[in-house]
């Protein structure tokens, strides 16, 4: 796994944690709940990486940057984004075809982005899956992005990687 690709998923997991999590009401809280999600999810990126000694400075490292980068989407989307982000995911997950992109845009603030299921599968235990990809406009800027996520028994989707 590259660094690029290991980057992308990080930051697909950022968005779709702070997609999903509560929606805040103030931009302090979005970017503090934007930096504890990058943060765990960061030092589980940097675990990936480190051996030996060099591990505990690999889950540091990714802590740091997970923490900053999750700041910065919390203080970027609001909740309409988030909203619709989360119901196209969703959609997307739950009825779109291979390779078929679904859009949602938020007209206040420009942001928008695409979600595309590129591969759905079944695990050994009967779970379906669905691989897709992910990208998020804002301010001119688009973060791409990978994931899995798989059908829970209550019929929601969760992010797995």
């Amino acid at each position: 796994m590259t660094l690029t690709s290991s980057l992308a998923k990080f930051v697909l997991v950022a968005f779709l944690a702070v997609s999903v999590a509560a929606c805040a009401q103030n931009r302090g809280q979005k970017e503090t709940g934007g930096a504890l999600v990058g943060a765990v999810a960061g030092g589980l990126l940097g675990a990936q990486f480190g051996k030996g000694s060099g591990k505990l400075a690999a889950v540091a490292a990714g802590t740091l940057l997970g923490a900053w980068v999750g700041s910065e989407v919390g203080k970027s989307l609001d909740r309409a984004d988030r909203l619709a982000m989360q119901q196209t995911t969703h959609s997307a997950l739950e009825t779109g075809r291979i390779n078929q992109t679904s859009t949602w845009r938020n007209p206040d603030s420009g942001h928008s982005g695409t979600v595309t299921p590129v591969k759905t599968y079944q695990t050994s235990r009967g779970q379906y899956c669905r691989e897709y990809q992910q990208t998020v406009n804002i301010g001119g800027r688009t973060e791409q992005a990978y994931g899995t996520a798989c059908r829970q028994p209550d019929g929601s989707w969760k992010v797995v990687n």
